[in-house]
């Protein structure tokens, strides 16, 4: 943190601020690899961070039909459409608005208060967290719903144990969104290379969170739970780590792929649940979608917990 306040200091004269980690690449033929991934891990970690520190503040709301625009918010070219999910900013509070279909509302104050206050406390805990790191940047077979909803609610929930389960996921799904929106933000902002209407600083990242939203049809939490947030870092790494080091990196993380514990069963169980009442079927194991599959393995792994005893 200090770091990055320092980086982001105002100063008389000061146009634009860059912070850069340099970290040295490991070598494919030494042993020395676990090392330099961890270092690689923080100081991507801390990129993120500091992205997420620089962000303007995300006001979430889920997308009803009955929902309207909210007053001194502007929503672009062709205004608000009550039609869609929108995406509105004020620029005198520099807060977005931003609705997505299937949000849960917390219950309770603290809950709300966690939403409001502590929201960018919860993504330091989940990117910090050693597991998702190094699932997320070099495990080939992740699924992202892996670390976005089962990994990130086991830390909310060894954050605040006493919240409700309504209000964990609550609390899970603006904590995703925000990441990955930031994330989805900064694509689109990078990938206007010959764009005539590139974005100036000012507005890049106003544009850019924009200009991701109007990607997809509509913004859907299921859609933001399918996101690596840390494919974008991942695509930039990938450029300055030569192959074999990427493979040597890639083979001691999948080394290290822990099977489904009891806590996390649970959690498959209930996602399992969900789209048997949505879908009208159970989630099945040879599925060709790997999250149907990861939900109906985890159903399965609940199960055999339970007669085992596990959950008494």
């Amino acid at each position: 943190m200090q770091i990055i306040g320092r980086a982001t200091r105002d100063a008389k004269g000061k146009t634009h601020s860059r912070f850069t980690n340099l970290i040295a690449e490991p070598d494919a033929s030494e042993g020395a690899v676990t090392e330099a991934i961890n270092d690689t891990l923080k100081a991507i970690a801390a990129s993120l961070l500091m992205e997420q520190v620089l962000v303007p503040r995300f006001n979430f709301a889920p997308k009803l039909t009955s929902t309207t625009p909210t007053e001194g918010f502007e929503y672009g070219e062709g205004g608000y459409d009550p039609e869609k999910s929108n995406v509105g900013f004020n620029e005198d509070s520099g807060q977005f608005q931003i609705e997505i279909k299937g949000l849960v509302e917390p219950k309770s104050k603290e809950a709300e208060r966690i939403c409001q206050e502590d929201i960018n406390e919860v993504i330091t805990a989940f990117v910090q967290d050693k597991q998702v790191k190094e699932r997320g940047l070099f495990d080939e077979e992740l699924v992202p719903e892996e670390i976005t909803v089962v990994r990130m609610g086991k830390i909310i929930k060894d954050r605040y144990p006493d919240l409700e389960e309504n209000d964990v996921e609550a609390i899970r799904q603006r904590a995703v969104a925000a990441l990955n929106i930031t994330q989805g933000a900064k694509a689109a902002v990078l990938g206007n290379d010959g764009d005539d209407n590139e974005p100036s600083a000012n507005t890049a990242l106003i544009d850019g969170v924009r200009k991701f939203a109007l990607s997809v049809r509509d913004l859907d939490i299921d859609l933001i739970d399918a996101i690596n947030p840390f494919g974008e870092a991942y695509s930039i790494l990938a450029k300055s780590m030569d192959e074999d080091s990427l493979k040597q990196v890639a083979s001691v993380i999948a080394a290290k792929r822990n099977p489904v514990t009891p806590d996390e069963a649970v959690t498959w169980a209930k996602r399992a649940s969900k789209f048997k009442k949505d879908m009208g079927r159970s989630p099945s194991l040879t599925a060709t979608d790997p999250y149907e599959r990861l939900m109906a393995e985890g159903a399965t792994a609940f199960m055999r917990f339970r007669k085992e005893g596990k959950y008494e």
